[in-house]
């Protein structure tokens, strides 16, 4: 599995603008349709709900790429 890291600025970004973010998606639309296929989990565990807050340190894993999360500041 690929390993990315993301640097986020601030303390706090939600699940489906970091997918936008990293690349995976391309808007909301389709981090929708992933969420819904059980293809995302953060920290391990299964997440449906894009508006999830994520902070550094927590790891989301979605079609065998895990992003680790970092602060940019």
């Amino acid at each position: 599995m690929a390993m990315d890291t993301v640097a986020i600025n601030g303390d706090m970004i939600r699940l489906g603008q970091l997918l936008k973010l990293a690349g995976v998606v391309g808007a909301g639309a389709e981090a929708k349709v992933l969420l819904a296929d059980d293809a995302v989990t953060v920290n391990g565990e299964p997440e449906h709900r894009r508006g999830r807050q994520l902070h550094p340190g927590d790891v989301v894993e979605v079609l065998g790429q895990a992003l680790t999360l970092v602060s940019g500041a």
